[in-house]
């Protein structure tokens, strides 16, 4: 009976809830699940929105860059 009693009170010990320790319980799952499912939304809506853009990257026109007219005092 003693090793009963003895088990017993070990795994009481091990069980036992401490009241220093914080944890953040069912609140901060279901807020990080929102925001799992929040970032979940918006990446679709922004993947929709993005599917409906055509876009057509037209060619820069460059200036042509010409020298530039030579003076008297570059000549020399």
């Amino acid at each position: 009976m003693s090793s009963l009693a003895t088990a017993q009170h070990a795994a009481t010990a091990l069980l036992a809830v401490n009241d220093n320790k914080v944890t953040p319980g069912i609140l901060g799952f279901l807020v990080f699940a929102a925001l799992g499912i929040g970032t979940w939304w918006i990446l679709k809506a922004m993947n929709r929105s993005l599917r409906k853009v055509d876009f057509v990257e037209e060619p820069e026109n460059e200036p042509k860059h010409e020298p530039a007219p030579e003076t008297q005092d570059q000549r020399q």
